[in-house]
């Protein structure tokens, strides 16, 4: 009975935490473009929070660097399950112009697990609304 409510109240309403770890701040843009008025992602529920602790959702924009590699994993860890990493952005996905640098890891699934990608360099925000959007249905579908 009560993980039925805790799952009903998470498809209802996906909190969402943005992370950046080392991105040009150009999916970042796209990212608080999708959460203004005008794409209006409250219609779904979504909302932006502040912590991991209270967040569903993680959306990840650029490579992972090895200076926060281990801050990455650690914020993965202190959101609560089920919980879904969307790599936003190509330097998300694979690391794009970062790829083979001393300093980066590569894309964001070498350190935690992605459970969905938004390709673009930025992706629009009705692509990053899609993914959350698919990924609480997924929820919602079990």
């Amino acid at each position: 009975m009560f993980e039925n409510l805790v799952k009903w109240s998470r498809v209802k309403s996906p909190w969402v935490y943005h992370l950046n770890s080392g991105s040009c701040n150009g999916c970042d843009i796209e990212i608080l473009a999708a959460l203004m008025p005008r794409f209006d992602a409250e219609r779904f529920g979504v909302r932006l929070q502040g912590t991991p602790r209270h967040a569903d959702v993680i959306v990840a924009t650029g490579p992972v660097t090895e200076q926060l590699k281990d801050r990455v994993i650690r914020i993965y860890e202190q959101v609560p399950e089920p919980k879904f990493v969307v790599a936003c952005g190509q330097c998300a996905i694979s690391g794009a112009v970062y790829e083979g640098s001393y300093c980066t890891e590569g894309g964001i699934d070498k350190v935690i697990p992605v459970a969905a990608y938004i390709p673009g360099c930025p992706p629009k925000p009705e692509a990053i609304l899609d993914a959350v959007v698919k990924l609480v249905t997924a929820l919602k579908e079990g």
